[in-house]
């Protein structure tokens, strides 16, 4: 059998060489035994012998590495999604929310009582109070129910002036936002979000058409454009009537110190630099028109800027997504386990083939080196086909439209390069059995 074919005779056909062919190779072994090349073809002619075997054992870390792959871009695409959703806004967002002040040291949920109002919004507005604030929007809604002919929606209606449009950055597909005079005037117009507009009026256009709100009866004013989001304040599932409509006609909104109260005060910073400064300055003017304590432990409202939720939900996404593609890595450690098994295997079933092949010079590295390259083709090749199979599946549900993926070159090597971790760690241990192999008791070997 010659010696550049591997010692299995099942695996393939010996192929005729020369004399001096083989003398060649016998001085090479031992002057120096076998080169790393001749070690890699010796492996992946070994792996080629028997394909099926090679599949099975490759199979734990080909599903392990698209676990990975799959899940790391499902999570980063939610990820970026819900980023988008939240910096729609702009990321120079404070949201204030009324809250019950503290009673016998417990303090009450936010939006538990009417506590802002539309003095609060003026006083904000305020440049010599607050000279970081650029624009204010006092905001007053609840859910309820729309009829338009045959179609119906529940949808949040949101009370709002004309500085909604400013401070949310939203933009009329259609029609007009609702004005100054309308808002004056109390008047029953409604400025639908694009899935609400979808869902009411499928079949035509929404202007100028009649919506039932409450059982009363609004006139479509404008369509907004869709910002292709969901929650975090998204426009495209609510619908927009002035704020002294919702306050007085639709909502009921109680009076606070003379002034018609407001759920909600969105306040925009003058940029993203200034957030912080702006902040305080909510804090303290609403501080100074409430009577409260500057210290702030009486608060009856609660402040949030958007960067903060932007942080909190980043660092919650990054966990979980981790944390999945963790569980995933799970397979990959199976694989590699199933790896170190059949490579055992395939150390007892070659016995005579090492033994034949250290009697005729090869060194301990030699096989040592042999065997670890047929661990790192199985997770390689496993890995390989794996990233191919977790791009498949992330590009499929991006199709799908349920969720969105996005796939990097980072977590692409990232999987790969664990995949061949995986396969150099649990080739040690064969490799170093078949490299111990006396070569009288393997050639004594059956």
């Amino acid at each position: 059998m010659s010696i550049s074919q591997p010692f299995l005779g099942e695996l393939s056909a010996p192929s005729p060489q020369t004399a001096d062919d083989l003398d060649a190779q016998i001085d090479d072994l031992l002057r120096g035994g076998i080169s790393w090349r001749e070690s890699l073809r010796f492996a992946l002619s070994t792996l080629r012998g028997n394909p099926l075997r090679t599949l099975l054992t490759a199979l734990g870390v080909l599903i392990g590495v698209a676990a990975v792959v799959a899940l790391l871009a499902i999570g980063r695409g939610s990820q970026e999604s819900i980023t988008s959703s939240i910096t729609a806004n702009g990321a120079n967002l404070i949201t204030v929310r009324s809250g019950a002040s503290s009673s016998g040291g417990v303090r009450g949920a936010v939006g538990g009582s009417a506590t802002l109002s539309l003095d609060d919004a003026e006083a904000l507005a305020d440049p010599a109070r607050a000279p970081d604030i650029s624009a204010v929007s006092p905001e007053y809604g609840s859910f309820a129910q729309l009829v338009a002919g045959s179609n119906n929606a529940n949808a949040q209606v949101t009370g709002a002036t004309p500085a909604y449009a400013t401070v949310h950055n939203a933009t009329v597909a259609a029609g007009s936002f609702i004005s100054e005079e309308q808002q004056r005037s109390q008047a029953k117009v409604v400025v639908l979000g694009a899935n609400v507009a979808e869902t009411l009026f499928p079949d035509g256009e929404p202007l100028d058409q009649q919506v039932r709100i409450a059982g009363q009866s609004f006139t479509v004013v404008g369509v907004l454009e869709s910002t292709g989001g969901t929650g975090f304040g998204s426009t495209d599932d609510g619908v927009f009537v002035p704020l002294s409509t919702a306050q007085r006609a639709l909502f009921g909104a109680r009076a606070v110190g003379g002034s018609w109260s407001v759920s909600t005060l969105a306040v925009q910073a003058s940029s993203a630099e200034t957030v912080d400064a702006a902040l305080s300055e909510v804090e303290t003017t609403l501080r100074e028109e409430h009577e409260l304590p500057a210290d702030g432990s009486d608060d009856d409202f609660s402040a949030i800027n958007q960067q903060d939720i932007l942080e909190t939900v980043t660092q919650t996404t990054q966990l979980l997504t981790l944390f999945l593609a963790a569980i995933a890595a799970i397979s990959l450690l199976v694989g590699g386990i199933g790896i170190m098994n059949i490579m055992l295997v395939s150390v007892r079933e070659r016995t005579r083939e090492i033994g034949l092949r250290k009697a005729l010079g090869a060194k301990e590295g030699d096989i040592l080196l042999q065997f670890l390259f047929e661990a790192l083709a199985l997770s390689g090749a496993g890995g390989l086909i794996g990233l191919l199979l977790g791009t498949a599946i992330a590009l499929a549900v991006s199709l799908s439209g349920v969720l969105t993926a996005s796939l990097s070159w980072d977590v692409a090597l990232l999987a790969f390069g664990f995949a061949l971790a995986v396969g150099l760690f649990f080739g040690i241990a064969p490799a170093r059995s078949a490299a111990r192999l006396d070569p009288i008791v393997a050639l004594r070997s059956e």
